[in-house]
């Protein structure tokens, strides 16, 4: 018998299986500031063994693994930050340092709970104290930040006067939006425990004078006004099914007609190739906490008999997508 049948390779499996490997070596290098060290200038693995502190045997490691991942380039037997590196870990606007040290300290050891959470349907046990709180938050808070940028870039705010930003937790997607617009106004209707660092942010992006921040439980909120521009930002998977048809609902009595709303969370599709980073934060939320990521259509049922028509998705890079709709 002549000629070879071609058989499918095990490269993606494999690719898969030792993820976990080019994460643990992307949380060391940002710990120990491999990448802030090479913002100056490339550098040979020796160079920043000396900027680092750690062995050269440990930056030849990182430097070759985050190469390998193209976040570094190696030129002349040195290591160059990619722009995306340097844009976000090697000390730009936004650092996601904070981000990846929460996943490291945080999200990690609690995946090793992941087994008992497939087999049971329950989130593994979070045990935490005030520094990890303190962690948590400002990994989730740097994260959010990373959303309202993209969001900003990819949605135009200019059209917009009258925002409402209902059951968020991070104010940076509306201070944001601000930014690019300077008519435009917010009202917050936050749980009551996050109205201060709301206060406080507004105040310190400059748009006091244009944030109104009031305190009400999230299910049950319900926001006087006509809002040209509603946005729900992360809210969705922290509720029920019930709660979230609430909440829309609320959010639609609030809007003037016409007025558009943007829907921004994680979300189970029915594409012909599922979103990763939909799926995989199914998995992160419901581990950490038992929380849901929600299959989009069942969200849009919700918006549909709370009188919001869906006209657009947008599909954010390293973030959610959000579901843009239209008050009818």
């Amino acid at each position: 018998m002549s000629g070879s049948t071609k058989t499918a390779g095990p490269e993606r499996i494999v690719d898969i299986a030792v993820g976990y490997m080019a994460a643990k070596q992307l949380f060391a290098a940002s710990r120990i500031g491999l990448f802030t060290a090479l913002a100056g200038g490339p550098l040979t693995a020796a160079e920043l063994a000396e900027k680092t502190g750690k062995p050269e045997k440990i930056t030849r490691i990182l430097g070759d693994a985050m190469s390998s991942l193209g976040l570094l380039s190696r030129v002349d037997g040195r290591y160059v930050l990619a722009e995306d590196a340097a844009e976000y870990l090697g000390g730009g606007e936004l650092d996601l340092a904070p981000f990846l040290t929460f996943l490291d300290s945080i999200s990690y050891p609690h995946w090793l709970q992941f087994g008992h959470t497939a087999d049971s349907g329950e989130p593994g046990k979070l045990e935490m104290d005030d520094a990890r709180w303190g962690t948590f938050m400002a990994g989730v808070m740097t994260y959010n930040a990373l959303h309202a940028k993209m969001l900003a870039g990819a949605y135009d705010f200019g059209s917009h006067r009258k925002a409402l930003d209902l059951g968020g937790l991070s104010s940076a997607f509306a201070v944001e939006a601000m930014k690019t617009n300077d008519e435009l106004r917010t009202t917050f209707v936050f749980d009551p425990g996050f109205t201060e660092s709301v206060t406080t942010a507004a105040a310190e992006a400059g748009l006091a004078d244009r944030a109104t921040v009031i305190g009400a439980e999230t299910p049950t909120a319900r926001p006087e006004g006509e809002f040209d521009l509603v946005m729900v930002n992360h809210v969705v998977h922290r509720f029920d099914a019930e709660q979230n048809a609430g909440i829309l609902r609320n959010a639609r009595a609030a809007a003037a007609p016409g007025a558009t709303l943007l829907l921004l969370d994680f979300f189970l599709d029915d594409d012909a190739v599922q979103r990763p980073i939909d799926a995989l934060h199914a998995g992160e939320y419901l581990v950490i906490d038992g929380t849901v990521v929600y299959p989009e259509a069942e969200v849009r049922g919700w918006l549909d008999e709370a009188g919001w028509r869906v006209t657009g998705r947008l599909a954010l890079p390293g973030s959610p997508r959000v579901l843009v709709a239209e008050a009818v």
